[in-house]
């Protein structure tokens, strides 16, 4: 979670939702759930921001990552919040300024930005260049442009 002012970013809160890998999947997409949205509940944010799915050389893999991320768009869309998409590289690319950059670099580069982030984990990295993504591209014409194509198509 971050703030910004268009110009400076702020860090507020990290961490993860530890899900149980021996339950079911159901449960773990119902825990993921539950977390997103008592996250979203305590700190009021106005917009989201997901990773879009990469494939996976294994599509079991693939198929989970995909309910688990359907899980977590779900969570802001249901609490009437602007949800965007990016894409790995471009995150890559926002924080590091190349797109195939290493997960170590990702941290490297997070820790940078956001000097109060404790950043302890690379998942924890992630979900902060995720913000800090999208902090930078959220009003750029293109993502403008984008949200006019959906709402046209809905």
């Amino acid at each position: 979670m971050i703030d910004t002012d268009g110009v400076r970013l702020v860090y507020v809160a990290s961490g993860a939702i530890n899900v149980p890998a021996n339950d079911e999947l159901a449960y773990r997409l119902r825990t993921l759930f539950e977390g997103v949205s008592a996250i979203l509940a305590s700190f009021k944010p106005s917009e989201a921001a997901v990773e879009e799915t990469f494939v996976n050389e294994n599509p079991r893999s693939t198929l989970k990552l995909g309910q688990a991320r359907g899980t977590v768009l779900l969570a802001p869309a249901m609490a009437g919040m602007r949800v965007a998409e990016y894409t790995p590289n471009l995150i890559k690319k926002s924080v590091t300024g190349t797109g195939h950059a290493e997960k170590q670099q990702v941290m490297t580069m997070v820790r940078f930005l956001l000097p109060k982030s404790a950043c302890d984990s690379a998942d924890e990295a992630d979900a902060l260049a995720i913000a800090i993504c999208h902090a930078n591209h959220r009003n750029s014409p293109q993502a403008a442009a984008l949200r006019q194509l959906k709402a046209a198509q809905a």
